[in-house]
């Protein structure tokens, strides 16, 4: 039997930004990378320096034509904008293309970012996110497109939603918009109860936050044995996982998996995963997963840090973990100096390696041990009901019953701890 490998789409990657050239050729990279993911290829690249967008094309006139000429040169089979364009700033490409391929696809960073999230998701919720955040996206561009609105035809920009038919209706979109709320309104007061519960347990929680690609998976699976799929490719997992780690001195943490955050990650996804990023709302502490490998490392934090405060996540206790050591040449580490000033621990690690493991650990030992502090309490009997929330949020070390009331010594969260001392 011959076996015949799918032939891979192939798109041109088109940029007009106002940035420093070396910033936008790393963003058409991380571009790239993303088209990867998504089973194409990178048949060439055009680039425009200028300070406005062209509101027809977003290219100008002459990078158009300039396009048009590498589209029939390399036969690609379509066009991806860095940036979110506009439906008429789309289909006035694909009109000035149309001549040397009729059949061009025109999608931009948002549109292949939600075909990466349809390709990944696996559960239930992820699903309901991403049919969630395409909805929405094809509402929003629902005023400019004015022409049919299903992408139907199979292959990169057609999965989800796109492949079954997408009324054009505004009202249509609203209702089904509105009836996968719903859905996911009950999911998340599921994901409510469980996190209410883990926050009623004397066990800490992590959050494992980072650019996509940073290697969360990887370092869950190395702390706890679990199992989550771990791939060098941009969102190869969309769905929070919590485990249990357990440390030297017998202490568990439970660490959670996270979504993991890229630039101009498209606001219909951030709204829509909302209840799976909350948990690094909700965390006790972040533990931040850096590619210290990567030449935009820099940027990638600051990346990661804006985006927890527009989750409103930003005054956690955090242990950034410098990841894949082992992929830096040795003739750059020295040279490499990667420092997070906004974080209480800083560990190098290769958890693809083992490398740095125990050192990470210790670190989250500290950090868990100053969540928690030993406190003396006398509670009188009239408020013996205190003493329950003792037991339910607390390891209670000693208990004594007296004329003055009930003498507790525990050890219980900062926060619990400042409550029962008022």
């Amino acid at each position: 039997m011959i076996e015949t490998a799918e032939k891979k789409e192939r798109f041109i990657l088109a940029a007009a930004s106002d940035e420093d050239r070396e910033d936008v050729e790393r963003s058409l990279d991380e571009l790239s990378d993303l088209l990867d993911t998504d089973g194409g290829e990178e048949a060439g690249r055009i680039l425009q320096l200028r300070e406005r967008w062209d509101k027809r094309t977003y290219l100008g006139k002459g990078k158009i034509e300039e396009l048009a000429e590498l589209v029939k040169e390399t036969k690609a089979d379509g066009v991806i904008c860095d940036d979110e364009i506009s439906p008429s700033q789309m289909r006035n490409i694909s009109n000035a293309l149309s001549a040397v391929n009729p059949d061009i696809k025109v999608l931009d960073r948002t549109l292949l970012i939600l075909d990466i999230f349809a390709l990944h998701a696996t559960s239930r919720e992820g699903k309901l996110q991403v049919l969630m955040a395409q909805l929405r996206d094809r509402k929003t561009r629902l005023s400019g497109e004015g022409v049919n609105l299903s992408r139907l035809g199979g292959g990169i920009g057609t999965r989800g939603p796109g492949e079954s038919k997408l009324e054009s209706d505004r009202r249509v979109l609203t209702d089904r918009i509105a009836a996968i709320r719903r859905e996911l309104d009950e999911v998340a007061k599921s994901r409510g109860i469980q996190r209410e519960k883990r926050q009623e347990s004397p066990v800490p929680v992590a959050a494992i936050v980072g650019y996509t690609n940073a290697g969360k998976s990887t370092l869950l699976n190395a702390l706890t044995g679990a199992d989550v799929l771990a791939q060098n490719k941009l969102f190869a997992t969309l769905d929070a996982t919590t485990r249990s780690c357990e440390l030297e001195d017998g202490t568990s943490v439970l660490l959670t998996d996270t979504v993991g955050f890229i630039s101009k990650l498209p606001h219909q996804l951030v709204e829509s995963f909302k209840s799976t990023l909350e948990e690094a709302k909700y965390a006790d502490f972040l533990i931040h997963v850096v590619d210290a490998s990567s030449e935009t490392a820099e940027q990638q934090m600051g990346i990661v840090y804006k985006t927890l405060d527009e989750l409103g996540a930003g005054d956690k206790p955090v242990i950034t973990v410098l990841n894949k050591q082992d992929a830096i040449p040795e003739e750059e580490i020295e040279a490499r100096i990667l420092k997070d000033l906004k974080a209480d621990k800083t560990v190098k690690v290769s958890m693809k390696t083992g490398y740095g493991k125990e050192a990470l650990l210790a670190a989250i030992s500290e950090v868990v041990k100053n969540l928690r502090k030993t406190v003396e309490l006398v509670i009188s009997y009239a408020d013996a009901g205190k003493l329950n929330l003792v037991h339910k949020y607390g390891t209670v070390l000693k208990e004594e019953y007296a004329e003055d009331g009930i003498h507790v010594e525990a050890v219980l969260s900062n926060d619990i701890a400042g409550k029962l001392m008022k």
